[in-house]
């Protein structure tokens, strides 16, 4: 069997939610409280690994059979926030997507029938009894979805080329804002593109994610996390990457009326990100 510990999963982006251990019911919230003093909190890429490792057996583990008590943890103004895993959720979630990215001879061939079959059966049975259920974490292949980066600004990107020699870390590339703000985006960003055009995928997508945001505590912070990006942009790119002050500067161009000036800040951010496509594309 392989080693799993030693593969880096790359290519995935991530939104997630940190909320603070207030928000959490008992006895839930004692469990995050002690998890939070933990000294060896693992990363996006143990999660990942852990996943991977599902996968690996015949027939392959697409959904974990019990739900994951890790979680990313932070801790900013004094607040301890944390941003629980939920593998599991996340995993039936996902699964029921697949369909979307693959033909079915494809899907067949990674996830047999009857293992997708049985799993959406203990989906289904799951939320009988959660009905309310909701992921701290959504993640995004070889891309970051432009409705993201409504949420953030350029002031609070947060960039770390890392140690750029084999076996040290990885670059890193963030956004952290107080959840009051990401809604706030979310609805200034909504009222110019209404204003701007009828309908359309970006609309539509600003609303989901608003409407994921409102599930949230009020005192919570949004991230936005390139991940497995990384690898799939050139250095020089990445460090050069300020997406979100494009995406803001295009929608203040609609609120102005500008769509001379709107359209060349989208055309920035397609020619971006042309060359991740590409790469997807080849795979």
């Amino acid at each position: 069997m392989p080693k799993v510990s030693s593969v880096i999963v790359p290519y995935a982006a991530y939104l997630r939610v940190y909320e603070p251990l207030a928000a959490f019911p008992e006895p839930e919230r004692g469990h995050w409280t002690r998890y939070a003093r933990r000294t060896d909190l693992p990363s996006y890429q143990d999660e990942l690994r852990r996943s991977l490792a599902d996968l690996l057996p015949t027939p392959p583990v697409p959904v974990p059979v019990h739900e994951s008590g890790d979680a990313f943890v932070t801790e900013a103004d004094g607040v301890v926030r944390v941003c629980p895993w939920r593998t599991r959720l996340r995993g039936w979630q996902a699964l029921g997507e697949l369909a979307e990215d693959f033909p079915e001879p494809v899907l067949d061939a990674l996830i047999p029938p009857v293992v997708r079959r049985q799993t959406a059966q203990d989906y289904e049975r799951w939320l009988e009894g959660h009905p309310d259920a909701r992921p701290w974490i959504r993640t995004a292949t070889w891309q970051v979805p432009i409705n993201w980066f409504v949420l953030v600004s350029d002031e609070e990107r947060e960039y770390d080329k890392g140690g750029g020699a084999p076996g040290t870390a990885a670059p890193v590339l963030r956004y952290r804002t107080p959840m009051v703000q990401a809604r706030r985006r979310v609805a200034r960003g909504l009222r110019a593109l209404k204003e701007a055009v009828d309908e359309g995928p970006l609309i539509d997508g600003l609303m989901d994610v608003g409407r994921w945001l409102e599930e949230f505590h009020p005192r919570s912070l949004v991230e936005l996390d390139y991940g497995g990006l990384v690898h799939a942009l050139p250095a020089g790119e990445l460090e050069d990457d300020h997406s979100a002050a494009d995406v803001a500067e295009g929608i203040e161009a609609l609120r102005r009326g500008d769509g001379t000036a709107a359209g060349a800040a989208y055309g920035r951010l397609v020619e971006r990100w042309r060359s991740v496509r590409d790469r997807r594309s080849a795979n």
